[in-house]
């Protein structure tokens, strides 16, 4: 068995555990990376990149569609085969040589395999050959081996063999019929991506398309994905799936109806990749989500091991766990040489932003953007908010954007402090503009003080204005 020590070992080398080890060794420790898929993670071959690139050529068309002069110059439809080609550049193939390059040139130490904690600050790997490595950290564990789709106990689900976010992502072809079981980010995004690329869609949104959202969000998305022809159950709940000899698939549901589809996504949740990481041997419960402090460090787990990204539930989104990763990287470093740890609410070892600042975009038609808290949230999170809406196609910004631009933007303001503690935008391309409202959150810029960021004109930004002159001064 082949022995090493490191500062710091981590387990899993997807964005955030790339981004934790690349800070440890900024900070002047050393760090190695276990992993036992691809370096890269599932953001890189398939989540954010490759559904991404499945949805862009569809809005290039929708938009070129929607101005005239560029309307005229469209002569075609979306070219299936090309789009899964870029979607493939982007997933690099499903090959890592690239990631891997990165980490030789950072410094950082690669172990593939599977990493399973021993003992303290012990990991052994296991590589595919089955030879084993074992690890000992001077300092710290971090888990960053993220989740996976949860795959709900539906009878002949499993046995179905049914899409995951994986198998959309992935796709080497498009189905004539793709039934989805889900209403939640993955569902919308990948209903709008394969409804573009020629499918037939169901979408089987038991708790509605989007319920996490601001009402308008999901409304606006459901009435564009029925235009696009996609059918969309709200309230319809799979109770059975079976794929006969043919290779169709039939859904049952709640209500008895049939739903027959060539391939059958699911996209109800997800569940952390916990359960053969060794934790049994700490006094951690294996296939569990592991609560952290505000440092990140897990609770119950010994001041030297750490979990950041998926794995601990704070916020499942890549940004906001490479956000984490960069605490995580930064307090390791700060702990073992002594300096002072900064775990002040926005200090710079803690992830404040997960609580209440946390940006996010779903990129269906029309997109949405959102930071902060919905106006649900900031009242059960016992604030006095005033809500404020406004038409975002009444913009000018938006006329010259596309025609018929349809769009919606919400601000709530919490009233004690005359601070924005959330805002929702729907429409086209406004992706771009949550920035901004991220800024002003995490600033707490007061309402007066905003009255004098002027939006260029025309822009669809004018809608800060816009929604500021709703409010009043």
């Amino acid at each position: 068995m082949t022995t090493m020590e490191y500062d710091v070992i981590v387990i899993g080398a997807g964005p955030v555990g790339e981004n934790v080890a690349d800070r440890v060794v900024r900070g002047g420790l050393s760090a190695a990376i276990v992993e036992r898929e691809l370096v890269g993670g599932e953001c890189s071959y398939w989540a954010c990149m490759p559904t991404k690139a499945l949805l862009r050529s569809a809005s290039v068309l929708r938009a070129a569609r929607h101005v005239p002069g560029a309307r005229e110059a469209v002569t075609g439809d979306l070219d299936a085969a090309a789009v899964l080609g870029r979607r493939d550049s982007f997933a690099s193939h499903w090959k890592d040589d690239g990631q891997v390059s990165w980490l030789e040139s950072a410094g950082i130490a690669l172990h593939r395999g599977q990493g399973r904690i021993v003992s303290t600050r012990v990991v052994e790997v296991t590589d595919a050959d089955g030879a084993t490595a074992r690890l000992t950290a001077r300092h710290a564990v971090v888990v960053a081996t993220g989740s996976s789709a949860l795959l709900p106990d539906i009878p002949g689900l499993r046995e179905s063999a049914p899409w995951s976010s994986r198998e959309a992502a992935s796709a080497r072809s498009v189905p004539r019929r793709l039934a989805v079981i889900g209403g939640g980010v993955v569902a919308a995004e990948m209903a709008t991506a394969f409804a573009a690329l020629g499918s037939s869609v169901t979408v089987l949104a038991r708790d509605g398309v989007l319920p996490s959202a601001e009402p308008f969000a999901g409304e606006l998305v459901t009435e564009s994905l029925r235009e696009a022809g996609v059918s969309v159950r709200l309230g319809a709940e799979a109770v059975a799936v079976n794929r006969d000899d043919s290779g169709a698939v039939h859904i049952e549901t709640a209500a008895g109806e049939r739903i027959d589809a060539d391939e059958v996504l699911v996209a109800v949740g997800r569940t952390p990749n916990t359960q053969d990481l060794g934790f049994e041997t700490v006094g951690l419960a294996p296939g569990a989500w592991l609560p952290v402090d505000d440092t990140l460090r897990v609770v119950g787990g010994g001041e030297w091991l750490y979990a950041a990204g998926d794995v601990n539930r704070r916020v499942l989104l890549t940004h906001q766990g490479k956000y984490q990763a960069r605490a995580v990287g930064d307090v390791i470093v700060a702990r073992a040489k002594g300096a002072t740890v900064e775990d002040g609410r926005w200090g710079r070892h803690v992830a404040t932003a997960d609580e209440r600042a946390v940006p996010q975009v779903v990129f269906t038609d029309p997109e949405i953007a959102s930071v902060g808290l919905t106006a649900a949230a900031a009242e059960a999170a016992g604030l006095r908010i005033r809500v404020v809406d406004y038409d975002l196609g009444a913009v000018a910004g938006a006329s010259l954007h596309a025609d018929g631009y349809r769009g919606h933007a919400r601000m709530v303001v919490d009233e004690d402090r005359k601070v924005i503690v959330g805002l929702t935008l729907a429409g086209p391309d406004v992706a771009e503009l949550i920035h901004a409202a991220t800024i002003a959150i995490v600033g707490e810029v007061p309402l007066d003080r905003l009255w004098h960021a002027v939006p260029a004109y025309p822009t669809v930004s004018e809608v800060w204005l816009r929604l500021l002159e709703t409010y009043g001064r």
